[in-house]
């Protein structure tokens, strides 16, 4: 089977439907207010439906299978310490967030160590989003390249230019919802796409698991959920992302700074308008991220089995993260591949609309109304604030064509799913450390949070395999991903109460 006009004409119809209910469901925007956290509050359900979306996104559709099909169910013990993060998020951040009116997740540093600290973090925070939302909209970039590709319109193109005309596509479709819409457009079109993506995921088991081949059968190394290391050496058990303490307490840290300091996700829980809501939408959160992460795993063991586990170059494909798309326009029936691409445009949206309105959100209060709009209107904040929603939409389709060479390149590429949570995990323990540094400890003032969350960012290019690891002589200390949020957290921490302590001997 071929991806038919039918398939076209279903997601043309989706893509423009979301369009519309996105502005639909946005309501009256007149302020600021309204603009970033949905006025009044918005349901706890709701609220956590659209956090799993928007952490979830393409990642989870895409690159979630091609863990599994390239190697097993160990990608699993990770969601254990996500949920353990979320309940110590609940527990200890939830509440200082509620205390007072907290705009962003940095207006608590600011109020303990100052604007600069605010304004580090901030910054720290966009690049953080440029570099994994870029990768992420790449991600979803790579089904709609392989519909035109398959579908002969443009077969003059080479594969960049397909992602590149793929990106500005879904670029330019969530931008109008998140343009006129706000927050409120965001998290119900989260919550309707989550239900569309989440579908699509079972019709294609089901479609998948009804052509198996009778003559291959899945090796028992596939359905490896648990992985000690023990009997690897220190080095080797370090750099090894899914060994079962490494996942569980690098999960769960990943989580506390994601969940905790990013404000990608802190303004959802900011949105619900009250203590316990956010609270209950964060907890639930994690247990329906280690049944959605389960779901996709198994479709990647099924297209294993359907595939009979030859390579992603045997099957003609640039990357293991084409796998799952190849199966979808080729394989399922008219009408349902178009169904499940649009499921798959609707896990992108939902994810590239919520970091839209989140730089947007963090840009306007962080760095934006301090220094140039103290005296703006209502109506003046507002229309600055979506002028700053459509740049950040031109910078993060740059972001995304960026990962795109880099990834089309040769040589062995990592699964863009541990591409984008690396990126993510390096910069959230410089995050967390100056949170925690803030609301564990009294005496720490904003020198000692500058010195330790800047040390902490320094001190991870040593542990990161890159170009200063390859730099360093011998054989340098390489950490897996889940690690870098925790040391560098705890480098952070450390290094802040090392120089308050000598600044108080120096005064003594």
């Amino acid at each position: 089977m071929a991806f038919s006009f039918i398939d076209y004409i279903v997601i043309i119809v989706y893509l423009v439907g979301v369009a519309f209910l996105g502005l639909r469901t946005s309501g009256k925007q007149t302020s600021n207010k309204d603009y970033f956290l949905g006025g009044e509050g918005m349901p706890w359900w709701a609220v956590l439906f659209s956090i799993v979306a928007t952490e979830t996104s393409t990642l989870t559709f895409i690159s979630i299978p091609a863990v599994a099909y390239a190697g097993n169910l160990t990608f699993l013990q990770i969601t254990v310490g996500y949920v353990v993060g979320r309940v110590g998020v609940a527990l200890f951040f939830l509440p200082k967030y509620f205390e007072g009116e907290l705009l962003t997740a940095y207006t608590f540093l600011e109020r303990r160590f100052g604007a600069g600290m605010r304004n580090a973090a901030s910054t720290t925070f966009m690049i953080t989003r440029l570099l994994a939302d870029g990768v992420r909209l790449f991600a979803t970039a790579i089904p709609l390249a392989i519909i035109l590709r398959l579908g002969g319109a443009f077969t003059g193109m080479d594969d960049l230019q397909l992602y590149i005309i793929s990106i500005a596509v879904i670029t330019g479709i969530t931008l109008i919802y998140t343009f006129f819409g706000g927050i409120k457009a965001v998290v119900w079109m989260d919550f309707v796409q989550m239900i569309v993506y989440i579908g699509g995921a079972v019709i294609a088991i089901f479609v998948l698991w009804n052509n198996l081949p009778e003559n291959f059968s899945l090796p028992d190394q596939k359905l490896q959920v648990i992985n000690l290391g023990f009997d690897l050496s220190f080095e080797e058990f370090i750099k090894q992302p899914y060994t079962l303490i490494t996942a569980i307490i690098g999960g769960a840290v990943f989580s506390l700074a994601s969940h905790g300091t990013d404000h990608l996700l802190v303004q959802r829980v900011l949105a619900t308008g009250s203590l316990r809501s956010g609270q209950k939408a964060m907890i639930w959160s994690g247990i329906v991220v280690m049944l959605q992460f389960g779901l996709f795993l198994g479709i990647g063991l099924l297209l294993f089995m359907f595939y009979e586990g030859v390579s992603a170059n045997t099957l003609g494909l640039a990357t293991t993260d084409e796998i799952f798309a190849k199966f979808i326009v080729e394989q399922l029936p008219v009408g349902i591949s178009g169904l499940i691409v649009a499921a798959l445009f609707a896990a992108a949206m939902s994810s590239l609309s919520s970091s839209l309105n989140s730089l947007a959100s963090s840009t306007t209060y962080d760095l934006y109304k301090p220094y140039f709009g103290k005296g703006n209107t209502d109506t003046e904040d507002l229309a600055i604030s979506r002028k700053i929603t459509l740049g950040w939409g031109m910078i993060l389709s740059v972001s995304a064509i960026f990962f795109a060479f880099l990834q089309l390149q040769g040589g062995e590429r990592p699964a863009i799913v541990e591409l984008g949570l690396g990126i993510a995990s390096y910069t959230y323990g410089g995050l967390l450390g100056a949170f925690l540094l803030g609301m564990l400890f009294e005496k720490p003032d904003k020198k000692d949070a500058m010195i330790g969350f800047f040390t902490g960012l320094i001190a991870l290019l040593f542990m990161v395999q890159g170009p200063v690891q390859n730099m360093l002589p011998g054989n340098g200390l390489a950490i897996a991903w889940p690690l870098y949020t925790l040391l560098g957290s705890l480098v952070v921490v450390i290094t802040g109460l090392v120089s308050s302590k000598l600044r108080y001997f120096k005064h003594e």
